[in-house]
């Protein structure tokens, strides 16, 4: 066991310390290092930060992310936002705000606990039917004659 702990940077989080379950090898190209179920270690992080109560980071928002296998235009979709203020959030240019950063952490614990993705399918459709609404508006305005369509 190694008595050093590993700052596990390649995870994308600078917080992250690894105090066993890796080793450090020799290879040719000198030291490097394993660790050892790498995807057990990446759902714990995940849990771990969705399931504490501090605001989430950038980069914890990019974690989530990039362990669900969405891209920034699939996930702003389904959190009904743009991809610009997404790429906002994750370079911590922003806060994100409460409900989506809520439903952000629904939809990674339904990831890691209902592969069937019912709450992803939900999302989907909800987004699906707001691109709908936004669509079918009827937008009026009040003028000298009284309320008209607008253009």
């Amino acid at each position: 066991m190694n008595k050093t702990k590993y700052q596990y940077k390649e995870c994308g989080l600078s917080n992250v310390y690894l105090v066993n379950g890796f080793n450090i090898i020799e290879t040719p190209l000198g030291k490097a290092v394993s660790v050892h179920d790498v995807d057990g270690l990446h759902i714990a992080i995940g849990m771990f930060l969705i399931s504490n109560r501090r605001d989430l980071s950038g980069d914890e928002i990019r974690f989530l992310r990039n362990e669900m296998l969405m891209s920034q235009k699939v996930l702003s979709a389904l959190l009904g936002i743009s991809e610009q203020e997404l790429r906002r959030w994750e370079t911590g240019k922003i806060k994100i705000p409460k409900p989506p950063e809520s439903l952000l952490r629904l939809l990674y614990r339904s990831r890691v606990n209902d592969p069937s993705g019912e709450i992803e399918k939900i999302l989907r459709e909800i987004s699906r039917l707001e691109g709908e609404e936004s669509e079918n508006q009827l937008v009026f305005k009040d003028t000298k004659k009284g309320w008209q369509a607008a253009a």
